[in-house]
């Protein structure tokens, strides 16, 4: 069997094409929820504080006399026959890095939103806590039919830039089930500065293996990076009402299926599946090192991510302290 070839480079974004003013409503309104009430909640843990070139590795350049030949980049003067340094960056600063599936499985809900919606307001929280102090933030955004990567950039008018790009992305045309393992190798290939990498998605695979396929991905990034999942689900994923003879559409291959909800056997096998599935999920991120927030339509997102964050930072002294003493 011949090896696979590797994910193809993801375009690089050229700005949005859809109702820009209803965007930024949407996006005000969220922000000013997530200043209310998650501002100061959450400051970035910086891999150094003292001021400097740092030691994180950067671009590389042509060498010019005086340069310190100790910061010769050899791989890239042997490729080119020119000779290059490797130029080190300050690593003061948190770079973050947003994975956003918006697939067609998000292009549904049955509660106060669809996944969609709430995709955007959590990708509006970790941009908020996460961009300030000269910290940058870019992301890999794919919906199922096309990718693109927005590059990491400090300021807000990026951050707000962002987000308006990514609340732009139209939704797939036609059924195509979303590449999350590409979205994931395309933040590690090339590598990126050290940081953290958020992955917002439902995190769902047809296959239904019990590990799913996106975990190595994952995995292969937590040796850089500080991880966090942000899974997003409806409870009717979770569990089916009686609603008699329902016909149910998977938005990603447009397959149709008739079901007798009123069977209280089919309810229950369909509950227990769900959350066999959703272990698995969870079960995934903690192999692969990544935190994990659980967000749903028919709860309150502001309040879980409150409680997250809350959680998380007490987790983080309480381990301190622990090897203190």
């Amino acid at each position: 069997m011949k090896n696979a070839p590797g994910p193809a480079p993801l375009p690089v974004d050229h700005g949005p094409s859809l109702d820009v003013a209803a965007a930024e409503a949407v996006l005000r309104r969220l922000e000013l929820a997530v200043r209310n009430k998650l501002d100061g909640l959450l400051q970035g843990n910086y891999l150094g504080l003292v001021p400097g070139p740092g030691s994180e590795a950067g671009e590389s350049r042509p060498y010019v006399p005086g340069d310190d030949v100790r910061r010769m980049d050899w791989s890239v003067t042997a490729r080119t026959t020119i000779p290059h340094i490797r130029q080190t960056v300050a690593d003061r600063e948190l770079e973050t890095w947003v994975v956003v599936d918006l697939s067609p499985s998000m292009d549904f809900g049955t509660a106060n939103s669809e996944k969609r919606e709430l995709v955007l307001a959590a990708l509006t929280a970790v941009v908020h806590l996460t961009v300030r102090g000269g910290n940058r933030v870019g992301a890999v955004v794919g919906n199922g039919a096309q990718s693109f990567v927005v590059p990491a950039a400090a300021g807000r008018t990026h951050a707000r830039y962002l987000m308006r790009r990514i609340a732009l992305t139209p939704r797939a045309e036609q059924a195509d089930r979303g590449d999350l393992v590409q979205l994931l190798e395309a933040v590690r290939r090339p590598p990126r500065r050290r940081g953290l990498v958020a992955v917002l998605s439902d995190f769902l695979d047809a296959r239904g293996a019990a590990t799913p396929p996106w975990e190595r991905a994952l995995r292969a990034l937590s040796d850089r990076h500080q991880l966090l999942g942000i899974e997003v689900l409806d409870p009717r994923e979770l569990q089916l009402e009686a609603a008699g003879l329902v016909t149910f559409v998977d938005p990603e291959t447009g397959r149709q299926l008739e079901v007798q909800t009123s069977d209280d056997v089919l309810r229950a096998r369909y509950a227990a599946a769900a959350a066999k599935q959703r272990e698995n999920i969870a079960t995934a991120l903690r192999h692969a090192g990544a935190a994990h927030l659980q967000l749903r339509t028919d709860r309150d997102w502001v309040s879980d991510v409150v409680r997250f964050v809350v959680a998380r930072r007490r987790f983080v002294v309480g381990s301190v302290g622990a090897g203190v003493r």
